[in-house]
């Protein structure tokens, strides 16, 4: 099938999709946050590459890879040298003002499985997701993987508590739960077509990062393109991506594989999910504009019960 591209001309799609996400209606004493729709400046983006399986746990560096946009003047896509300096310097100021409150974190119904060896979107209890994907509009082969990730990650790294509802939130801001552009999230968890960025081809305002993948994952020989339903840059995947269903290939462009990658990650990045300052702290590593924490986070709110 023919991937699914963002056009040229739209310039937030590198840095994660166009999104109308609606303004949702927060609850009580949490974050207040109002999200905008859909005219907001081009950001850098940094996207994730991890080693935790998502919580695998071998998180190298700092981001996995980024775009660049004037509008923030940051940028890391890969390059050695801005390693070098996410490992030295702070994603974020925990004074910084802008960031919102951290989201509750919710744990989904477990099927009773134990985590090993079994695949990770048949981690949480079927009746469960099916319940909560009526609840939320989240397809439940997509709230699976969320909810898989957000398990297996309290079991290996309990001090995190990443909640299901933060990876929804980020899956919501970067492609719609995988569905940005008429793609879908396949029973298999395969999303088809592919959802592929531009070429970061130095134009427009966008990094130049020449093919690192010989196009296996972006079907681009030239330049590299940031893809699936999480937005990896094949490089960083290449370094960081993980296997959540056991099936031997840890693929970007299967939702299961993309969304253990983004957790571990985030739980790399910010130690203890529950506070303010760790949750914004992982979610900057992820994407620095508090903007982009304020639409997850109101999203990880609306999905809350």
């Amino acid at each position: 099938m023919r991937p699914v591209e963002c056009p040229r001309s739209h310039v937030r799609c590198v840095f994660r999709l166009q999104l109308n996400p609606p303004t949702p209606s927060l609850h009580p004493g949490r974050a207040r946050i109002i999200v905008s729709s859909a005219s907001s400046p081009a950001r850098t983006r940094l996207l994730l590459t991890v080693g935790v399986g998502i919580g695998s746990a071998s998180l190298l560096t700092g981001c996995a890879g980024s775009f660049f946009s004037p509008a923030y003047g940051e940028d890391e896509v890969g390059s050695r040298a801005q390693e070098q300096q996410v490992q030295t310097e702070p994603y974020l100021d925990p004074s910084a003002e802008g960031y919102p409150t951290a989201p509750a974190q919710l744990l989904p119904e477990s099927a009773g499985y134990g985590i090993w060896n079994v695949p990770v979107a048949e981690l949480p209890s079927p009746t469960w997701a099916q319940a909560t994907s009526e609840a939320t509009g989240i397809p439940v082969r997509a709230l699976s993987a969320y909810a898989g990730a957000a398990i297996r990650v309290a079991e290996t790294r309990p001090e995190c508590g990443i909640g299901w509802n933060t990876l929804a939130g980020i899956g919501a801001v970067e492609s719609k739960h995988g569905t940005y552009g008429g793609s879908q999230v396949l029973d298999s968890g395969q999303v088809e077509p592919p959802i592929i960025g531009v070429p970061l081809d130095g134009s427009a305002g966008f990094l130049a990062i020449p093919d690192t993948d010989g196009g296996a994952l972006d079907g681009d020989t030239e330049w590299d393109r940031a893809v699936g339903p999480m937005q990896f840059i094949p490089e960083t995947w290449a370094k960081h991506g993980q296997d959540a269903n056991f099936d031997g290939v840890a693929d970007p462009h299967h939702i299961d594989d993309a969304v253990q990658t983004a957790a571990a990650y985030l739980c790399e990045r910010g130690g203890d999910l529950t506070t303010d300052e760790g949750w914004n702290s992982a979610i900057s590593a992820y994407n620095l504009p508090a903007e982009y924490a304020r639409e997850v986070a109101a999203y990880a709110e609306l999905y809350a019960p």
